[in-house]
């Protein structure tokens, strides 16, 4: 067995290097939520038991950590919900060729490189200006829209450029109607990236914090209210608030890997049934 180079365990070392830079500092805060009853926000831990997680859920003297939190959730799902729906038809449209696609296609793409503050300042500007009332459910809602539809929108391109028409070919050629088509055949083969769509556009409005600054009106959502608790508070509750709400992001996340791994399983089970059929 030949000797490893150098070059191997500096590689090593520098891609440790990276995952301590990218996952210490929510290692850190978990690891300070865990401290007792007189610890404080920074090193040395004093003592360790679950306090802060259960002063956690007892009534704050300052924020509304659960009414932000769902208004964030609740924001969460309608923007996943509209992502989703939109994207999927989007893709559909751009399958022909149709005049200004190319014009339309750039118009979309372009909000991701936007500063995010300057959306969400233009956003809450045509809302005030237009007499109506700056929310995170309207205005807040259209803020992070053009955030999470363009990813949305680019996923589903990929997916489409890649589809087989050969199975709708086959649909259309047994009678099916163009909405048959898309209910039972391209609707099932584009689940799994349907659900990676879902996954982006919940994740990303969850965590916004730039486009919702400004149009989030006079309720906050959960990363706003975290913000503001920056500055009022000062023991390691807010650390609590910060590790359970980055256990709920990797639960979510799980649930929809589930969800994918199970699709993937029932369609390779229906494709093996299908092959026996025809043995």
């Amino acid at each position: 067995m030949e000797p490893r180079p150098r070059s191997f365990y500096a590689l090593t070392a520098f891609f440790i290097l990276f995952l301590v830079f990218l996952y210490g500092p929510t290692l850190t805060i978990g690891i300070l939520s865990l401290q007792g009853p007189g610890g404080g926000l920074t090193f040395p831990m004093r003592g360790v038991s679950l306090h802060w997680f259960r002063d956690l859920f007892e009534q704050q003297a300052v924020g509304d950590i659960w009414g932000s939190f769902s208004r964030s959730l609740t924001l969460g799902l309608m923007v996943m919900v509209t992502t989703v729906v939109v994207s999927v038809m989007g893709g559909l449209a751009f399958r022909k060729r149709f005049v200004g696609a190319t014009l339309l296609f750039y118009l979309i793409i372009t909000s991701l490189v936007i500063p995010s503050i300057l959306v969400s300042l233009g956003v809450g500007l045509i809302w005030s200006q237009s007499g109506l009332p700056v929310h995170w459910s309207t205005s807040g809602f259209g803020a992070q829209l053009t955030w999470t539809l363009p990813f949305g929108l680019l996923i589903m391109f990929a997916v489409f450029n890649r589809f087989d028409r050969s199975y709708e070919e086959a649909a259309r050629d047994l009678g099916a109607s163009p909405w048959q088509v898309i209910r039972h055949v391209v609707l099932p083969i584009i689940a799994p990236s349907l659900i990676g769509v879902a996954l982006f556009g919940f994740t990303l409005s969850y965590d916004e914090f730039a486009r919702t600054l400004l149009t989030s009106g006079s309720y906050n959502t959960l990363p706003l209210e975290i913000f503001g608790m920056t500055t009022n508070v000062t023991t390691p509750v807010l650390f609590a608030l910060g590790t359970l709400t980055t256990v709920f992001s990797l639960i979510i996340i799980l649930v929809f890997l589930l969800v994918v791994w199970l699709l993937n399983r029932r369609r390779a089970r229906q494709g093996s049934n299908a092959g026996q059929g025809m043995v």
